[in-house]
């Protein structure tokens, strides 16, 4: 008689993660998308993209950095073409790459959840912070892992430049918006001038704004929470907490 055992149960029986995240760090993905941009400009072909890194395209490494690159949202790959998203080509400009290191980090299920669970505290010794990862769905042998990558992409995310033992979001200031169809052919347009009219929207609501995809469509429902998040993220960037109004 067959047991039916949950799939999360049944996935640490047999030593697997139930969540989603990297064995490389951020940078290992910025590079696959810089070394694209610069060799190819958006899309390339897998074997060339090997052949720009100086490895097999059948190798197990240009495999792990691919799958890397891709978990953190820079590229999408299928039937042997390699293109940079929207993010990736956001990620190799230099007037937005700081934002999008951010928004590429918090892609990650493990490092969103950590983020929402310790942005406003310390984060634990080793241990523990080993302990709170294997309890979101993180495989005891690969914790120890996935602390380290996790630690060195939030620094590498700017979440440290304040203090190393807490994930505070970067000041990350206004940002030009950059058109996908300008970057993807190489026009990067100039810095806005401060005494040009101000866009209708500030930055960060105008990105969240273009992410929604059309009413009607197909949103998967942790996409939403993504989503989501990042508009908390925008508001946290905006505006400054207040004392409640007292109600007389």
């Amino acid at each position: 008689m067959a047991l039916n055992i949950d799939p999360t149960v049944q996935a640490e029986i047999r030593g697997r993660s139930t969540i989603e995240f990297p064995y490389l760090d951020l940078d290992d993905a910025v590079q696959i998308a810089k070394t694209m941009k610069e060799r190819a400009g958006t899309s390339c072909l897998r074997e060339q993209l090997a052949g720009y890194l100086g490895v097999s395209p059948t190798g197990g490494g240009f495999n792990l950095r691919l799958g890397t690159a891709k978990m953190f949202g820079v590229v999408t790959y299928e039937r042997g073409g390699i293109e940079l998203t929207p993010l990736g080509i956001r990620i190799v400009d230099a007037q937005q790459e700081r934002a999008a290191r951010v928004e590429a980090f918090l892609k990650i299920p493990l490092y969103s959840k950590l983020y929402d669970k310790f942005k406003s505290t310390s984060l634990p010794p080793a241990q523990g912070l080993e302990e709170q990862i294997a309890s979101l769905g993180v495989a005891p042998k690969q914790k120890d892992k996935a602390r380290q990558v996790f630690l060195r992409s939030a620094k590498q995310a700017g979440f440290f430049e304040v203090a190393n033992d807490r994930l505070i979001l970067p000041a990350l200031g206004i940002v030009p918006t950059l058109k996908i169809e300008e970057a993807a052919q190489g026009k990067i347009p100039e810095p806005i001038k401060q005494q040009q009219q101000p866009p209708i929207y500030p930055y960060f609501i105008q990105g969240l704004l273009e992410k929604l995809p059309p009413e009607g469509a197909t949103w998967p429902k942790e996409e939403r929470k993504r989503w989501l998040n990042l508009a908390e993220l925008a508001f946290d960037v905006m505006y400054r907490d207040g004392e409640k109004a007292q109600v007389k």
